[in-house]
């Protein structure tokens, strides 16, 4: 099975706009949480664009995929939100030393 041209650029494009977005955002926010979206974002993409070069899919499967992850990931969000609702975060203190959440 041979891989497009495209598909290594599209990788190491994805990685390093990934990349350049987390040390934007973390300098910025000064929190870890937004990295690992936009590391799970990259990840996404490019997965979804691998899958689709490898198995040489047509429109249909495309849609099919989008739509299948689509769900699972609507209802593991609708699942964790439910099983970690009330349950306090962890505190940490700002620089007035104050504690945050």
């Amino acid at each position: 099975m041979s891989y497009s041209v495209w598909l290594a650029p599209w990788g190491w494009f994805i990685f390093w706009a990934g990349l350049i977005a987390s040390i934007v955002i973390f300098s910025l926010k000064k929190r870890f949480y937004p990295v690992m979206y936009f590391v799970s974002i990259a990840t996404y993409i490019f997965t979804i664009g691998f899958v689709i070069d490898a198995f040489d899919l047509g429109k249909n499967a495309i849609l099919l995929i989008l739509a299948f992850s689509s769900i699972l990931f609507i209802l593991l969000g609708v699942y964790f939100t439910k099983k970690f609702v009330g349950k306090k975060s962890v505190a940490f203190p700002d620089k007035r030393g104050k504690l945050r959440m």
